[in-house]
């Protein structure tokens, strides 16, 4: 199994298209902010809660992704794997292999586990991975399995991907339903374990489910907003509310999914779900999670032409959403420095510094910490 078998959702529709240098198409102009904007930045933990790092097929990685992750700015990044349907043995075996990473690049790489780690990766410049995983075929119908995952580092799990799992249904669940009995058992496992529950991809039934059963707040890493524009993967405000309520944090994603299709999102559609969900949530429940790789998406031909493959396959598999049908990224932030830009863009439409750096990653962060406590 390689790396781009084992990534899943818009993170793996992007980072399918991304392309080694000499390959890769004229990307977006270097971020251009105000001196203030990026003494802010530097400063920052920076938390992206759902974003592929750079990835390659052998170890250990070349010098310029090496030089694109620091360049980044990036503190830490929750990265999914274990795929769509990947086995028990796959995922140990791709938690494995970021575990090698770390290994054979330390003075690059960390493992985040515990709260204090983000501010380490930020003292020592490293770049920190959580892992998480967005499907439940590796847990099968044993919820037992989390607490070893737990113990391995996956610290961020959902209870289905797109479709229904024994846990609960996803957004494209036919016919819809809510968090099953096991579920039941899975979230009570989490909640013990100080595993944080994410139901980014789960429906209304089982997301409202979830949130009156779970001990702990609750996540949604990486979605937008009903309201701006209707899709399966957006949340209504209604459920927003719930998660800021339970104390838990949303994050927004720079996906197609922000506007209707043929339009490739751009900065100022981002920002709407931005600064609604900041209305709705309240300042210390909004987050980023890009749903992206950290590198640009590729738009050459061949980008393209490696995007398009991954979109049939998904929909061979039952799993894709409406509106991919246009390349993964938003028009303004295609760089690995796109938190950055988020930060100017709430600056300069009049939300203060302090506020801009809970959404850079302070709010994940501080729940994710509530989280994990005992």
């Amino acid at each position: 199994m390689n790396r781009r078998e084992a990534i899943s959702t818009g993170a793996a529709l992007a980072a399918a298209a991304v392309l080694p240098k000499a390959a890769r198409a004229q990307t977006e102009d270097p971020v251009n902010v105000p001196a203030t904007v990026r003494a802010l930045y530097a400063r920052a933990l920076v938390f992206d809660a759902n974003c592929a790092p750079p990835l390659s097929d052998t170890l250990p990685l070349p010098e310029e992704t090496l030089h694109l992750v620091r360049a980044s700015g990036v503190t830490a990044v929750k990265t999914s794997l274990g795929g769509l349907d990947a086995s028990f043995e796959d995922a140990v075996g791709e938690i494995a292999w970021f575990q090698h990473l770390i290994e054979l690049q330390p003075q690059y790489f960390m493992q985040i586990r515990e709260y204090a780690d983000f501010a380490r990766a930020k003292a020592m410049q490293r770049f920190g991975i959580l892992l998480s995983f967005e499907a439940v075929a590796m847990l099968e119908d044993k919820p037992e399995r989390i607490e070893l995952f737990r113990n391995l580092g996956v610290r961020v799990m959902q209870l289905s991907y797109n479709k229904a799992s024994p846990f609960g249904s996803g957004v494209l669940a036919d016919p819809p339903s809510g968090l099953t009995e096991l579920g039941r058992k899975a979230v009570d496992m989490m909640n013990k374990q100080g595993v944080a529950v994410d139901i980014s991809h789960s429906n209304s039934a089982t997301s409202i489910d979830v949130l009156k059963v779970s001990t702990k707040p609750v996540l949604i890493t990486h979605a937008g907003c009903s309201a701006i524009y209707e899709h399966p993967r957006n949340k209504s405000d209604t459920l927003l509310r719930a998660v800021a309520d339970k104390g838990g944090v949303v994050g927004i994603y720079d996906l197609p999914y922000l506007t209707p299709s043929p339009k490739q999102p751009t900065l100022d559609d981002y920002m709407a779900h931005m600064t609604h969900a900041l209305n709705v949530c309240g300042e210390d429940h909004v987050g980023i999670g890009s749903d992206s790789s950290l590198s640009p998406w590729d738009t050459s031909p061949k980008g393209l032409a490696e995007f398009q493959k991954m979109v049939e396959e998904r929909k061979k598999k039952g799993v894709a959403a409406p509106g991919e049908d246009r390349p993964m990224y938003v028009v303004g932030l295609n760089t690995p420095r796109r938190c950055e830009v988020i930060a100017d863009a709430l600056l300069k439409r009049g939300y203060s510094e302090r506020v801009a750096e809970k959404v850079l990653g302070r709010n994940f962060i501080e729940a994710l910490g509530r989280i994990w406590q005992a």
